[in-house]
């Protein structure tokens, strides 16, 4: 089946925060290298040439980008690669620093769409158009790091959005996974009924909070509702159909389906996770980074696991087959790099058949690299999902100019804790992207 993707400058591709990404809880050096947290431009350490590179996953996915490095080492015996490990919204403010001080790292990790362009556009990034064989990559996915026809980043991962749930909750109370937002609501009226939080949520960084802005729009309205607003077409931010998706999160935040605080819980410390892993709340809206983080944190936890989709909107136009989706990681060098070509066989080596299966079989993931034979019933089913999915819309935060997508955050952020009515967050974003949007 033919899929209508949800496209912007370069027409992003697949599956946090939100955003989504994998978050770990501490930021750590690697042993294949000691990061003092300067680049490796300087082009060699001890005789040999050095590269520098940056990721933010931790668990299994740490491993398997360990596992490549140590692979591409072997090929090339007179390199050294250092290794920083940076949780994921820390990441982003070290990287950005970094970037504007002149000191990168040659590698780096990355999740395509505006976010990557942003850096392209400062001339930061190193072109890699014809320097790997696109054959190997799912072309939507590529398309997410290509902009003017140009290739700019290696993907790897695929990521979707879903609800995880805690199945002996719902069985103990007789609940089956919801369809439709009514039966939605009687999941979380009954779990408040019996003392369980309905939905964890940490939204102190603001993107775990924006999947339930993205979702409702698209489940309202279909992807052509942000298609046209970013591109001008008519449509607005200031659409009724942003105003509902607002209406419906402050409904839930009404009806008290989350646990108290949210607004001031980082997602990367893990409190949120925790909540569902002790049985204290039994769902909650994420990426398939939480089967990454569930596995290093809480691994008996995956006996009670399982995931369904988000549900429909009664009269909503969008499919109840669309998913959020987000490309990460997807690698990319600096332009900066002393060894430019030694930087790109990583990059290479980093999204190689060998590491997709085993980011795969290990992470629960699907991937971008054409080939991989899904083992993981959670990859495997999310990899099923896709195939069927008729359209995936990305993050807007890695989407939209660094200005609109940081209001975009603040606004939802502000409609969660009820204090600016969806009417206000909605004509806030649509006159900053009047001012930004050409």
């Amino acid at each position: 089946m033919k899929k209508t993707m949800v496209m912007l400058s370069a027409i992003s591709l697949i599956l946090a925060a939100c955003s989504s990404s994998t978050t770990p809880t501490s930021q750590q050096g690697s042993t294949s290298g000691t990061s003092s947290g300067t680049p490796a431009a300087g082009g060699n350490s001890g005789g040999k040439k050095t590269l520098e590179f940056w990721y933010i996953d931790p668990g299994e996915k740490e491993k398997v980008y360990l596992e490549a490095v140590e692979r591409f080492k072997a090929k090339h015996p007179d390199v050294e690669v250092k290794t920083l490990q940076t949780p994921n919204d820390t990441y982003k403010q070290k990287f950005a620093v970094a970037m504007t001080g002149g000191n990168p790292p040659d590698v780096f990790h990355s999740w395509g769409g505006g976010w990557l362009k942003e850096f392209v556009g400062q001339n930061n990034v190193l072109e890699i158009t014809g320097q790997f064989d696109s054959s190997l990559y799912n072309q939507q996915a590529l398309a997410n790091a290509t902009f003017d026809n140009k290739v700019y980043g290696l993907p790897l991962g695929l990521s979707l959005s879903v609800f995880w749930y805690n199945k002996e909750i719902f069985a103990k109370h007789q609940i089956n996974p919801p369809a439709t937002w009514e039966e939605f609501l009687n999941v979380v009226d009954t779990l408040k009924q019996n003392k369980v939080i309905p939905i964890a949520l940490a939204n102190q960084p603001k993107w775990p909070g924006a999947y339930y802005l993205m979702y409702l729009a698209d489940r309202a309205e279909g992807p052509e509702l942000f298609n046209h607003a970013f591109a001008r077409q008519g449509r607005g931010f200031d659409d009724p159909g942003y105003v509902k998706a607002g209406q419906y999160i402050q409904e839930l935040s009404k009806r008290e389906a989350f646990n108290k605080g949210f607004n001031g819980i980082a997602y990367d410390a893990g409190q949120g996770r925790q909540l569902m892993y002790t049985g204290q709340a039994a769902m909650m809206l994420m990426s398939n980074a939480f089967v990454n983080n569930m596995r290093a944190e809480a691994p008996s936890f995956e006996a009670k696991l399982d995931f369904f989709p988000f549900p429909t909107l009664p009269g909503g136009k969008g499919d109840p087959g669309n998913l959020q989706a987000t490309t990460a990681p997807v690698w990319s060098v600096s332009k900066k790099s002393a060894n430019p070509d030694l930087a790109i066989e990583l990059i290479k080596e980093l999204t190689s058949l060998e590491t997709a299966q085993a980011y795969s079989d290990r992470t629960a993931s699907p991937v971008a690299i054409n080939g991989v034979t899904y083992k993981d019933v959670y990859a495997k089913r999310l990899a099923e999902m896709a195939a069927n999915a008729k359209a995936m819309f990305w993050p807007y935060d890695q989407t939209l100019p660094a200005e609109l997508a940081e209001l975009h955050k603040d606004t939802t952020q502000a409609l969660f804790g009820l204090s600016i009515t969806p009417e206000e967050a909605a004509k806030r974003m649509e006159e900053k992207a009047k001012q930004i949007l050409k």
